[in-house]
């Protein structure tokens, strides 16, 4: 582990109130305390909450066998509501996997120095959530082991699927983000797996890291062309993070239903998918930072950071709310502005209100600086606005389908326990991949430590050196 050097003055930019960096620590140093986790043995802890998970996990898979053997017909869906917690479910996974994305390639192109010390976390965090959010349209089809027939592959049968479709579309987005996601996390990681592989203890884990890390030398040509490669990742996966869950909200808005028509939903889906993913990874990060001992790169700048993003994102979701309620009202479709009565007023009224108060109010705490850094309040509303996003997602989906046109084809919408099943399993699955990244992977990007604190030291530097100069700055 670390220790801080108390001769020198915590560095970072003069006009923020926290270090980007606490003390100064030597490369040594840094590769030492950002692997000392992956290096030693898994405590009790870890093999407890494993333990859990996989319990979890379990719950999933015999979710998912039920539904594979019985039918959907296990889930509670009915006529009107078709889609209900799977698609909500779809959504809410999705946005939570925005965040990866939108803090590793916009941040690292506009070089934002802040993003290092969480990109890893982000980054991990979209790829379970996307695998996790892949599987309820699979299932949802009915037939799964027919997914192949929404892929536009040359078929003898001349059997094409319907372009007009955005669950056409869907496969395109989610897959591509996938993998784009995939290759960005990947490339990131390599100069990190050759340090694992350098100071690994046992031959085996020196195999493994070695294997993984594609033979990286560290030479001068290594990091030209891994610098480019990640850039251009970069570049590729930014477009990405607006076009999927846009493409994701068609679904909803280009159809004619009451409450989903609306061309809103677009920007409005992006904004609460950022905002919801920066809630998740928050609730993640903050346990980890203490359990892994990582304070001194996950300063509280970096939680401040998150915490006006999260202000910032969740004004968008809420001028999302005026507006869509507004042009309801002031459309003067009847269908319309009974949607907006019926969540107001109606048999989900309460699931209304609490995402008002989850999504509108809970952020509004980050005005004050002192809640900003205040690891239990932080915590707390990165929880709140998660629950908030998720019922919001359930209240698009499910209350606009269940009181449609007709007075006489209106039904309530009750999950059954295969649907709590696949909900709280694919919560445990991803819980499970995030304590196995944990273990075998550096959280915090070694190297762009390493580089950071070389940039700090020569802004230090350049500091001192102006203010001995006359004239110069103090």
């Amino acid at each position: 582990m670390s220790t801080a050097d108390p001769q020198v003055p915590a560095p970072g930019d003069p006009l923020t109130e926290h270090p980007i960096l606490e003390g100064r620590h030597s490369d040594r140093a840094y590769s030492e305390s950002l692997l000392a986790f992956v290096h030693r043995p898994a405590g009790r802890t870890w093999w407890a909450l494993m333990g859990l998970g996989l319990a979890g996990t379990a719950v999933l898979a015999v979710a998912v066998g039920v539904t594979l053997f019985v039918g959907v017909g296990t889930w509670g869906n009915n006529i009107p509501v078709a889609w209900a917690f799977g698609i909500t479910n779809f959504v809410w996974w999705i946005g939570i996997g925005h965040a990866g994305t939108l803090i590793s390639a916009i941040l690292l192109l506009f070089q934002e120095k802040w993003r290092g010390s969480i990109n890893r976390f982000a980054e991990a965090m979209t790829l379970f959530a996307v695998t996790c959010a892949g599987l309820f349209p699979l299932l949802h089809l009915g037939r799964p082991w027919k997914f192949y027939w929404l892929v536009p592959y040359p078929s003898s049968l001349r059997a094409w699927p319907q372009f007009r479709s955005p669950l056409t579309w869907d496969i395109a987005a989610v897959g591509t983000y996938l993998t784009v996601s995939l290759l960005f996390w990947f490339v990131g990681l390599i100069p990190d797996l050759a340090t694992a592989r350098d100071t690994a203890k046992t031959p085996r884990a020196r195999f493994w890291y070695g294997l993984a890390s594609l033979g990286w030398r560290g030479s001068a040509r290594h990091w030209r062309q891994w610098r480019t490669g990640y850039l251009l990742l970069a570049g590729l996966a930014t477009p990405l993070v607006v076009s999927v869950h846009t493409i994701v909200s068609f679904d909803f808005a280009v159809s004619q239903l009451p409450g989903w028509h609306t061309t809103v939903f677009p920007p409005y889906f992006v904004a609460g998918a950022v905002f919801s993913g920066f809630a998740l990874v928050l609730t993640l990060l903050i346990p980890a930072r203490k359990a892994l001992g990582i304070e001194h790169v996950v300063t509280p700048l970096h939680l401040d950071n998150m915490a006006k993003v999260l202000m910032a994102t969740g004004w968008m979701v809420a001028y999302g709310y005026i507006q869509e309620h507004f042009f309801a009202w002031f459309s003067g479709n009847p269908f319309e502005m009974h949607a907006t009565e019926a969540e107001f007023f109606g048999p989900y009224a309460p699931l209304f209100w609490m995402q008002i108060f989850c999504n509108v109010l809970v952020p509004q705490l980050f005005w004050f600086s002192r809640l900003r850094t205040n690891v239990v309040v932080l915590w707390v509303a990165a929880l709140l606005i998660n629950v908030g996003m998720w019922t919001e997602r359930f209240l698009i989906v499910v209350a606009s389908l269940s009181m449609d046109f007709l007075p006489s084809s209106w039904a309530a919408y009750r999950p059954t326990w295969v649907d709590w099943s696949l909900l709280g399993g694919t919560v445990a699955f991803f819980g499970t991949a995030f304590l196995l990244f944990l273990k075998f992977v550096p959280a915090v990007s070694v190297s762009e430590m390493k580089e950071l604190q070389r940039e700090v030291d020569a802004s230090l530097q350049f500091r001192r050196e102006q203010g001995t100069r006359p004239g110069g700055a103090p």
